[in-house]
């Protein structure tokens, strides 16, 4: 699985409004990017990963929402693995790596990323008020 995100062939960005709809559009974004990269919707890690952006998106939306009115999709893949980020401008930054042991949406994200083989990573703005929540899977 290639660890170097900016060296991944395919990448589309997509920017919506923090509002419910968003999830959605997100969702139907990704399986469009997938089939236009030649990865099959039928691929094994393609459903776990939609259902991963979706509760990111989600959480932005329900939680971000107050302080970002948008939220940035970045979508990227490779011969090996799938990668994403969900951007929101709220500064707070959950937990990943004890989210296991949680309940929750990030802790069914975290369940599933690990099941994969996969990674996730909070990084911070620069300006620290906003993250991204980068999700790397094997294909």
């Amino acid at each position: 699985m290639s660890t170097q995100l900016e060296a991944l062939p395919h990448r589309h960005v997509l920017t919506l409004p923090t509002e419910p709809s968003a999830v959605r559009m997100a969702r139907e974004a990704a399986e469009l990017a997938l089939v236009e990269w030649g990865i099959g919707l039928r691929h094994p890690t393609v459903d776990p990963a939609l259902l991963i952006l979706a509760e990111l998106v989600t959480n932005s939306v329900r939680h971000a929402a107050v302080l970002s009115p948008q939220v940035t999709v970045i979508y990227a893949a490779g011969s090996d693995c799938l990668a994403f980020a969900v951007h929101d401008r709220h500064p707070y930054q959950p937990l990943l790596s004890g989210a296991v042991t949680g309940t929750g949406g990030i802790a069914t994200v975290m369940e599933v990323v690990l099941a994969l083989g996969g990674t996730a990573v909070v990084r911070a703005d620069a300006d620290g008020r906003g993250k991204s929540i980068w999700i790397t899977l094997p294909l």
